[in-house]
């Protein structure tokens, strides 16, 4: 079945590029210009991944992804000329999965395209295939079928990324992950050497489930290497 993709990007030759590159890719490319007609067209039609740039009128980009997550965990990846890291933190902890900064290869950006849809249709899949529904590491729960962490009984909402993120080291207790094979697992597409796309989500992620995010227990950083699950 052809995927389908909501372009929200204001540069009319940018979308134009993206539109006819993706098109040629197999996907079915819808164009907005605002974050207004961005949000009227999320609303109307089922979209299998979003593009979004940042700087939009009407209505910003951090502004229309904020709209989305509350009603869909469907792909998102942010494209902005902003490369700062500032732009990278305040994107992905919105629920971004993925940042390409302008100007990109249109063959990364496809390939980052193709992965994320990939881990999205795969997702539901690979939980069903966790030998565990409930899985437990000190005060965490993780509810494989019903997507659902608590901590001492209390609901704590991640975002896809972090969940997955998370999902991988609960069921590798033992196991320590570089960077680099994080990003190939969770984000399932080849390293960019873009370290500050996994800073940005482990950052996140301990904000929410650490007590003391500075001094973290639950996920711990091996420094030059990776990262490990906490033993308790």
């Amino acid at each position: 079945m052809q995927k389908t993709i909501l372009l929200v990007e204001d540069d009319r030759s940018i979308s134009d590029m993206v539109k006819s590159y993706l098109t040629n890719e197999g996907f079915h490319v819808a164009c907005v210009f605002d974050g207004e007609a961005a949000t009227s067209a999320f609303k109307q039609l089922h979209y299998d991944l979003v593009l979004l740039d940042l700087m939009l009128p009407k209505l910003n980009g951090m502004d229309f992804l904020q709209l989305v997550r509350a009603e869909s965990y469907i792909p998102v990846i942010i494209m902005s000329a902003k490369d700062s890291e500032v732009d990278k933190a305040l994107g992905l902890g919105f629920g971004a999965d993925d940042y390409i900064a302008k100007p990109f290869s249109m063959i990364e950006l496809a390939a980052r395209v193709k992965a994320a849809i990939r881990r999205a249709t795969q997702y539901m899949v690979s939980q069903t295939e966790s030998n565990q529904s409930n899985i437990t590491v000190h005060e965490l729960v993780l509810d494989v079928d019903n997507h659902r962490l608590t901590k001492k009984g209390v609901e704590i909402n991640l975002t896809s990324k972090e969940w997955e993120i998370l999902l991988l080291f609960f069921n590798n207790r033992k196991k320590v992950f570089t960077k680099e094979q994080i990003y190939r697992s969770v984000w399932g597409d080849d390293y960019y050497d873009d370290e500050n796309i996994i800073n940005v989500h482990m950052s996140r992620l301990r904000e929410k489930i650490e007590d003391t995010p500075s001094k973290p227990v639950y996920i711990k950083t091996l420094w030059g290497i990776g990262y490990k699950l906490g033993e308790f």
